[in-house]
């Protein structure tokens, strides 16, 4: 085994047992004192002059997807500027996924402040809605103010209203340089409806009856019945056609059959499904990162679930359906969408 190899199984042996430790002592008073930079708050530094000239970043979670990367950038974009501190890029564990999405494009680098003589200093993990948790991380980062420091925000710091950072995605996504090598098959001839039905990790939580797989199913009739809605009551002097970004086969989805043009993109890849539910002139998500995000950079009208673990902005081109898939379908046509 060369020494790389052991090194990056030493470094997952690492992550994987600091986990535990987080989870084992997360829901417990103990478990901001695992923290060094807890102590250094308590006792080696309690500066009160608070210049704020530090950084804060996260490491997408390697062993995610996606949009769960995603989520993990999102966050410390956000909470970065409600701590008053600078962001600091990490790239996404997959090196395609950072040149297409384009998020590092104009921003400063941690590995760069590393190098420049930045301590990394690690916070806990907080709920953005306890105002004890928010509190002690606020005070942590002032202990640090007359320090050259970058805080690591704790492996998947959650972040309820991902919208909050929408507009400076949608910047970054669409002037990547990545677009200028975008390939659609969508026809601008057409009003171009992409439909992302979940299937996959969940087909087997069905199975298995995880618990975590099972709240994110949603069948066939839930996308049928927005599909035959949408179809039947959005206002376009094009033809319509329909593009089904899922797994399986075509034999998996026989409520669809009786729909006109519609395009099965059952072996797309990861990027090009993603890409397309962004320039989609309408997108209907399922309960899953990998389409809300696309939802969150799309210029088109959104159909997404009402019950989902992230919120949505209040914005006229989000249309939110309920889990029997009834939605108010007067919104389709507020604006002129041809």
């Amino acid at each position: 085994m060369s020494l790389l190899n052991l090194a990056i199984i030493i470094e997952k042996i690492k992550k994987r047992l600091r986990s535990e430790v987080v989870i084992f002592f997360r829901e417990t008073s103990f478990y901001p004192k695992i923290y060094k930079s807890y102590w250094h708050y308590r006792f080696l530094n309690r500066n009160k002059v608070v210049t704020y000239n530090n950084y804060y970043t996260a490491v997408p979670n390697s062993g995610a997807g996606i949009g769960h990367q995603m989520a993990n950038w999102i966050a410390v974009y956000w909470f970065a500027e409600q701590f008053k501190l600078k962001f600091a890029h990490i790239p996404f564990s997959n090196s395609k996924w950072e040149s297409f999405l384009g998020f590092g494009e104009s921003e400063i680098y941690f590995k760069d402040l590393i190098n420049k003589g930045y301590k990394k200093v690690r916070l806990p993990l907080f709920d953005e809605y306890n105002e004890v948790e928010v509190t002690l991380n606020k005070n942590i980062i002032a202990s640090y103010s007359n320090q050259k420091v970058v805080f690591i925000a704790e492996q998947d710091q959650f972040y309820r209203d991902q919208f909050g950072v929408m507009e400076v995605i949608k910047e970054k996504f669409h002037t990547a340089p990545a677009r200028k090598n975008d390939q659609l098959i969508f026809d601008t001839k057409f009003f171009n409806i992409a439909i992302h039905v979940r299937r996959g990790d969940i087909v087997i939580g069905q199975e298995n009856q995880n618990a975590n797989l099972l709240m994110r199913w949603q069948g066939n009739d839930y996308f049928n019945k927005i599909l035959q809605a949408t179809v039947e009551n959005i206002h376009t002097i094009k033809p319509i056609a329909i593009y089904l970004f899922s797994q399986g086969d075509k034999s998996d989805f026989p409520e669809f059959e009786h729909f006109n043009n519609l395009h099965f993109c059952l072996d797309m890849n990861a990027q090009d499904s993603f890409l397309h539910m962004v320039q989609a002139d309408l997108l209907i998500t399922s309960k899953s990162s990998f389409s809300y995000k696309p939802a969150l950079l799309s210029n088109g009208i959104k159909i997404c679930p009402k019950d989902f673990w992230h919120r949505y902005p209040d914005k006229e081109k989000f249309i939110l359906a309920n889990n029997r898939g009834e939605f108010d379908v007067n919104q389709l046509n507020m604006k002129n969408y041809e």
